[in-house]
């Protein structure tokens, strides 16, 4: 347990600090989305689509702000479209996240700790718990990239990552590009209204699933 929370400590101060740097330094702010965005409106979709990937897909090593940009998607290009290309830019990032951790983790773990006990206890507890974490790990900034990563070092079966990761980001990616395609500036309603659901739905799920584990560790 202590080996796992120390990795998820450490990943997410690496991310903690990416998002720190971005934001302070200027580069890629909300605005700066948004103008590339209006800028690239007239081009054909693919122009746009192809950035959205890539800016989704940047994520596992830059933190961005995710929902604004699938949220951004949904109201330039629509909702069909978007689902289409977030969902690519969000699979790609996780995907590279799990497939790096899957064949670099075990050699980061060797450095974090030298105990094989530690190590397979830490496996054990992912791999009992990781399905309905990378399923709610939407509900927390970073989480998703985190659990990716921690999927690929724990040797989670490729189909169960796969399965667990469609099933927490689908719903998601509708719900908030669908939001996006029916908003506008003069009415962003939907959009506040779809991000401000969708993160008490995760949320609450999430301090449930916690209250639960806790209950059981405890047994």
């Amino acid at each position: 347990m202590k080996l796992l929370i120390k990795t998820i400590l450490i990943l997410a101060s690496i991310f903690t600090i990416t998002l720190l740097a971005i934001k302070f330094s200027g580069i890629l702010t909300v605005d700066d989305i948004k103008a590339i965005f209006t800028d690239l409106k007239s081009q054909p979709s693919y122009i746009l689509g192809g950035l959205i990937v890539f800016l989704l897909f940047i994520d596992l090593f830059i933190a961005v702000p995710t929902m604004t940009i699938i949220i951004l998607a949904g109201y330039f290009i629509g909702f069909e479209l978007a689902l289409f290309y977030t969902t690519l830019g969000l699979l790609c990032a996780s995907l590279t996240g799990y497939l790096l951790s899957k064949k670099y983790g075990e050699k980061i773990l060797d450095k974090l700790s030298s105990d094989e006990e530690q190590k397979q206890e830490m496996t054990n507890l992912f791999n009992k718990h990781g399905v309905l974490v990378l399923i709610l790990s939407r509900a927390v900034p970073m989480l998703p990239e985190i659990s990716s990563c921690l999927a690929g070092t724990c040797n989670m079966s490729f189909k169960r990552f796969l399965l667990a990761w469609f099933l927490g980001t689908i719903p998601y990616v509708c719900v908030m590009s669908y939001a996006g395609s029916i908003s506008n500036l003069d009415n962003p309603m939907p959009a506040i209204y779809a991000a401000l659901g969708i993160t008490t739905i995760f949320w609450f799920t999430w301090m449930l699933f916690m209250k639960f584990n806790k209950k059981t560790s405890t047994i």
